[in-house]
């Protein structure tokens, strides 16, 4: 019904922007499955402090997610680095 009324109106959305579409939200739909959003975000906020002794990054670009394929998961991450600490080794002594 809604597909003749869009296709009356002019709104196909029967083309391939549409079935991006609905292959993004399958994929979404199953990553989400596969792991909460909560434990996703802890892990996302558990990677940011292991990473930020090393390297000032830029956590609003941060993209964590799991990539399946038939035979495994992996955790995929992009973490723009903005600058290498060089201070690790005397950041490290002072705290211990």
């Amino acid at each position: 019904m809604w597909e003749l009324l869009y296709r009356v109106l002019g709104k196909d959305n029967s083309g391939s922007r549409s079935q991006a579409k609905d292959r993004l939200r399958l994929v979404l739909v199953h990553d989400r499955a596969t792991i909460s959003p909560y434990l996703m975000n802890r892990l996302k906020e558990d990677l940011v402090k292991v990473i930020s002794n090393y390297m000032v990054i830029n956590e609003e670009g941060l993209e964590v997610y799991l990539n399946q394929d038939e035979k495994e998961v992996a955790l995929m991450a992009s973490v723009p680095v903005k600058k290498i600490r060089r201070d690790y080794m005397e950041r490290t002594q002072s705290i211990s």
